[in-house]
């Protein structure tokens, strides 16, 4: 961890260090990366706060979905989004069965620094028209619990 930096605790954020291992240094540095800063602000303005990769590549049609695999896999390693899966038995057929949100520690660290506002988020994402897969994508149960 560089000097100075701090984890963040899964209660309060109060930076204190925890088992979590989450280190607030590093995922800021990865979370203000322009294309991944544009990735946490969908998964933050979705309506689900889990959205898909073809969500997200649709809200970001300049990066293709392989690119914004390696992203999500860049802010899953730093603490700063976790995948869920729906269970086998719970997919339907030619739709997406991962979505990606915040993790909590990531939340505590973004509210306390004043970055990505869910409220200005949400306004944004939805001001974008969607296409009819796209909405129906969007209305997903989805997964709860841990990955």
């Amino acid at each position: 961890m560089k000097p100075g930096t701090e984890t963040v605790a899964n209660d309060a954020g109060s930076g204190a260090a925890t088992g979590t291992g989450f280190d607030a240094w590093m995922a800021l540095q990865k979370a203000t990366d322009t294309k991944r800063a544009n990735l946490i602000a969908d998964i933050v303005g979705h309506p689900e706060g889990a959205p898909t990769v073809e969500e997200l590549e649709y809200m970001n049609p300049r990066l293709s979905g392989d690119a914004i695999r390696r992203h999500l896999n860049t802010l899953r390693t730093v603490g700063v989004v976790e995948r869920r899966e729906l269970e086998p038995g719970e997919r339907m057929r030619e739709f997406p069965y991962q979505f990606f949100e915040l993790t909590d520690d990531a939340r505590t660290l973004f509210d306390r620094n004043g970055l990505f506002p869910e409220d200005a988020w949400m306004r944004q994402y939805q001001s974008v028209e969607k296409t009819p897969r796209i909405r129906d994508i969007e209305t997903m149960p989805r997964p709860t619990g841990e990955e």
